[in-house]
C-alpha cells in the first residue's frame, strides 16, 4: 500500500524537526534530511558512515526550485532539467550563497534533482509548500555498499537509525542517476545511471564525455564515482559468456560457492552453480541487479559472475555498476 496524505505530511514534519526519511525514488531509496540543516545532514554521514568530503544530491520538487540552488544556471543544465526531469538525472552547477558545506562536501558545486516516481514528489511538494526548500538524500544504505531498491533494504542495513521509512514499493530503475557537471563549457558525464548518455547527447547536440573523478584538486566530486563502489560481501567478477563457464568452473574447483547473473545464459554451466538471474534485457539486468547482488550475500555465495551487458544506453550503467562492485580499474584489475 503507498504511503497516504497523512503519511507523507507527517514525513514532512521528521524532516523539518531534523530527522531522517528514508523514501523511494525512480531509481533507489534514499536517506533524505533537510538540506537546510547542517546538523540534519551531518546525521545522514554518520548513520551511513559516508566521508564527510563526499556531497550529496538534493532533491528538489520541481525544474523551477533550481535557481534556488544554483549561483547560476547555465544553458545546458537549463536545457536537460525541462526536458528530463522528473528523471533519472542530476546535474551539477556552482552552488548558491545559501547552500550548507554538509550538502557539498565543502565544494562550490552541488548535485541536484528532481525525481520521476510519486511518492517521492508527493513528499517534496509538500515540503516545498510547507515553505521548505529541498531534500538531501544520498543512497539509504551504508557507504559502499548494495544500493537499496525496497523498503525492506533500507531496513535491512539502517534499522532503526532512520526515523521514517515510505515504502512506495520496488524501484522502477534500480540504477542510480545519471551525473551531468555542467559547471564547464563542455559537460561532462561523472557517473552513468539512469539516462544514457545518447539521450544527453541527442538533448545538447553534442558529444557529452565520460569523465573520470581522479580526486585532484580541481575535480568536481560526484556520489558513486569511486573506484569501489556498490559492492556486495561476494566477490564480483566480470566476464564475457563465451568464458562463463570456464570461470564458474575454476571457482568450483578451488571451493567456492558460484552464482551467476547474464542475459542468454549458456547451457552448458556447471553442476553446482547458483543462478541468481538471466535478465532479458539491459532494462530488466539494471532494475535488479542490485536486488541480485543482495541475494547473492544472503545465499552465503563467494563469487558472483556477471554477464556484462553491451555498454550502450542502460547497459552502460550496469557495465560501470559492475565494475565498481568488482573494484576493477582500467587499464589493470
Amino acid at each position: 500500500m503507498s504511503p497516504s496524505p497523512a503519511d507523507i505530511r507527517r514525513a514532512v514534519a521528521v524532516l523539518r524537526a531534523g530527522g531522517l526519511v528514508a523514501f523511494p525514488t525512480e531509481t533507489v531509496y534514499g536517506l533524505g534530511a533537510d538540506a537546510s540543516q547542517p546538523a540534519a545532514v551531518q546525521r545522514v554521514f554518520a548513520v551511513k558512515g559516508r566521508p564527510a568530503d563526499h556531497p550529496v544530491i538534493v532533491h528538489l520538487a520541481d525544474a523551477e526550485a533550481l535557481g534556488e540552488w544554483a549561483a547560476e544556471v547555465p544553458p545546458a543544465a537549463a536545457l536537460l532539467a525541462a526536458r528530463c526531469w522528473p528523471g533519472p538525472l542530476t546535474v551539477i552547477v556552482r552552488r548558491a550563497a545559501g547552500v550548507p558545506d554538509e550538502v557539498t562536501g565543502g565544494l562550490e558545486t552541488v548535485g541536484l534533482r528532481v525525481p520521476d516516481q510519486p511518492v517521492a514528489l508527493a513528499l517534496l511538494r509538500e515540503f516545498a509548500e510547507q515553505g521548505a526548500g529541498g531534500i538531501a538524500a544520498p543512497s539509504a544504505n551504508r557507504f559502499g555498499r548494495v544500493s537499496p531498491t525496497t523498503a525492506a533494504d533500507v531496513r535491512a542495513d539502517l534499522g532503526d537509525a532512520v526515523d521514517l521509512v515510505l515504502d512506495g514499493g520496488a524501484c522502477r530503475v534500480g540504477v542510480e542517476s545519471t551525473i551531468v557537471d555542467c559547471t564547464r563549457a563542455e559537460p561532462a558525464i561523472l557517473r552513468l545511471g539512469g539516462l544514457a548518455r545518447e539521450r544527453i547527447e541527442e538533448l545538447l547536440g553534442q558529444p557529452v564525455p565520460v569523465r573520470r573523478v581522479e580526486g585532484g584538486a580541481g575535480d568536481v566530486r560526484a556520489p558513486g564515482t569511486l573506484v569501489s563502489h556498490y559492492a556486495p560481501d561476494a566477490r564480483v567478477v566480470m566476464v564475457d559468456a563465451a568464458s562463463l563457464a570456464r570461470a564458474a568452473d575454476e571457482a568450483l574447483g578451488r571451493g567456492l560457492r558460484v552464482g551467476v547473473i547474464g542475459e542468454k545464459l549458456p547451457h552448458d554451466l556447471p553442476v553446482g552453480v547458483a543462478v541468481l538471474a538471466e535478465p532479458v534485457d539491459d532494462a530488466d539486468y539494471a532494475r535488479h541487479l542490485y536486488r541480485h547482488l543482495r541475494a547473492a550475500d544472503a545465499a552465503g555465495l563467494d563469487t558472483v559472475l556477471a554477464i556484462v551487458p553491451d555498454q550502450v544506453g542502460i547497459g552502460a550503467a550496469v557495465a560501470d555498476r559492475l565494475r565498481r562492485a568488482a573494484h576493477v580499474v582500467e587499464g589493470g584489475t
